[in-house]
């Protein structure tokens, strides 16, 4: 659910603000492979995923909350870091070239992505950095899948991953009660 909650958020981000309708292209996020490409006949963006990995962010702590009267709280929520590499399909070379930069000031302009794109599934906001990839280099990538080197840049999603529930909190403490006993005398 974590990472299609992400893509979900990343294409309704495109779409609205490229603008990119669903009758004038497509976000695809299918392995940019040379079989993949012979397919596409329309703009496209590829926001292909090929990497997850704990992010170096500590995890992300949630104040507690009440639920149905009662206080819930759960562990602090481990950090995921999604790469992606992405790319544009076009006509012409200077098609996809424009409409990659678009998309990359799209990205450089959104660091966080806005609440608006994000579906109910998430509880986490989602970090967007457009950053090297240390690990993966890009001509790298593309000969993984397959697909001929063009024009990309590494995306890197950062979202906490929702991975423990809500339990009940202990009562919280509202008053201390002192009581004082004698010692028993030892002089005996």
């Amino acid at each position: 659910m974590l990472i299609s909650a992400v893509e979900e958020g990343i294409e309704s981000l495109l779409r609205s603000t490229l603008p990119l309708s669903s009758e004038q292209g497509d976000v695809s996020f299918e392995a940019p492979s040379s079989t993949w490409a012979a397919g596409v006949n329309r703009l496209t963006v590829n926001v292909f995923l090929y990497g997850v990995t704990r992010s170096s962010q500590p995890p992300r702590v949630q104040a507690p909350q009440r639920n149905d009267g009662q206080v819930v709280r759960r562990f602090a929520l481990p950090m995921v870091q999604l790469s992606y590499l992405v790319s544009a399909w076009a006509g012409s070379p200077r098609d996809e070239h424009e409409l990659l930069g678009d998309v990359l000031i799209r990205f450089l302009s959104h660091p966080l992505l806005p609440a608006e794109h994000l579906g109910a599934a998430l509880e986490s906001s989602v970090q967007l950095a457009v950053e090297n990839d240390d690990h993966n280099r890009p001509r790298e990538i593309w000969g993984a899948v397959g697909g001929h080197v063009k024009a990309s840049f590494s995306l890197q999603a950062t979202v906490a991953a929702d991975a423990y529930p809500w339990e009940t909190a202990p009562p919280l403490v509202d008053r201390v009660n002192t009581t004082v006993h004698a010692l028993p005398d030892r002089r005996q």
